[in-house]
């Protein structure tokens, strides 16, 4: 386990350390927070101690710095000045503990391990939301290369974005993958289909519901805006948004509150929207469908994602992707792909992009014998 000491004392420093690395552990110091964040930027620690009054920078801005970057370290607060309403601060703020100077060893050994524990269920939580939501982007093409440089560069804000593309390009993965990357990632992920939603029922999905606001509103609802409070809502197909819902969803956006069907009391929200849409918003603007203004406050960062016909050389990737998924799901076997046959659908046309090139992968399994051949693309795709 590595553990990394920030603290301005040096005695500190050198017996926390010494005893740490009796204990097993991997260690490094820093005597100032901006060393210390330097170091937990290059290096992952399990757990980080933090001192909370230091000179250039304080514990509590260290602390905000490392929640905002995203971080899994368990991060442990300490100080000599501590109270429990400070304490009770750090722990709102993200700290997974608060230990008081002088340092009991038996009790922060514990914490350790306490430490270690939540660590390993993060990392095990990670993989279950991937396997459940299939957060892997597969590709090595400049466009994909390009996503990803943005998801990088955005998801560690609370910046609105719009995703824009096709039908099964893929948008709904980018929108997790913004999720997962984000400080929010441990909070809930929240989907609306919006075009699959009837438009006189929109409204009371989003935004919740009072018990007889109308005839089939038997108890209070609370809607997705609230369900995702503190978390990410997930906007999808928002092109086939009714006006008078995009009117509601614009005053969630600039005031952070709402009121459910049949309320007037206002509930605060703090959620992050990622919006996506198969449309020219642009166009739908000019036609009169969508509004301009909400338009401007979704569309901070704009992510296209490209068709499959745009990014051919991450075919075979995808193929290989596919297969490995699909034997896990249903336990078939995988086969060989002959060089004939991928290079026959790496040039195949795909109007049904990715989702289409799955579902062509999971044929090619159940139908081919053996490995897939030139001959069964020809026979069951072309």
């Amino acid at each position: 386990m590595n553990i990394l000491i920030i603290d301005d004392e040096r005695s500190v420093r050198g017996s926390l350390g010494e005893i740490l690395r009796d204990e097993g552990y991997e260690v490094e110091v820093a005597e100032n927070g901006p060393e210390g964040l330097e170091k937990a930027d290059k290096q992952h620690f399990d757990v980080i101690f933090c001192d909370i009054k230091m000179p250039q920078m304080d514990g509590t801005e260290v602390l905000d710095k490392l929640v905002e970057s995203g971080t899994d370290s368990a991060i442990v607060m300490i100080s000599g000045h501590g109270d429990i309403e400070t304490a009770v601060d750090c722990i709102k703020k993200g700290a997974f503990d608060f230990i008081p100077k002088p340092l009991d060893l038996n009790r922060t050994l514990i914490t350790i391990r306490n430490a270690s524990e939540r660590t390993s269920l993060v990392s095990q939580t990670k993989v279950l939301k991937r396997k459940v939501y299939g957060a892997d982007m597969i590709g090595k093409s400049p466009a994909i290369d390009h996503i990803k440089e943005i998801i990088a560069k955005v998801a560690p804000t609370d910046a609105r974005v719009l995703v824009c593309g096709a039908n099964g390009t893929g948008k709904e993965l980018v929108a997790r993958n913004l999720w997962q990357s984000s400080p929010r990632s441990a909070m809930p992920y929240i989907e609306v289909n919006c075009a699959a939603i009837p438009s006189e029922l929109i409204e009371s999905e989003l935004f919740g519901h009072e018990k007889g606001s109308f005839t089939s509103a038997v108890k209070q609802h609370k809607g997705k805006f609230e369900q995702a409070d503190g978390g990410t809502l997930f906007l999808d197909e928002i092109g086939d948004m009714s006006l008078a819902a995009q009117a509601k969803v614009l005053r969630v956006l600039q005031e952070k509150k709402l009121s459910r069907v049949g309320s007037d009391k206002d509930i605060n929200v703090d959620v992050r929207v990622i919006a996506a849409t198969n449309k020219n918003l642009i166009e739908e603007i000019e036609k009169g469908n969508f509004r301009e203004d909400l338009y401007h406050r979704l569309a901070v960062i704009v992510i296209n994602v490209p068709a499959l016909d745009e990014r051919k050389d991450d075919i075979p990737l995808l193929v290989d992707y596919f297969q490995n998924q699909i034997s896990e799901e249903s336990g078939m076997s995988r086969l060989e792909v002959d060089d004939e046959a991928m290079a026959l659908l790496t040039e195949k046309k795909w109007p049904g992009n990715i989702r289409e090139l799955r579902n062509v992968v999971e044929r090619l399994m159940i139908l081919s014998s053996g490995r897939i051949t030139a001959s069964d693309v020809r026979d069951y795709v072309l």
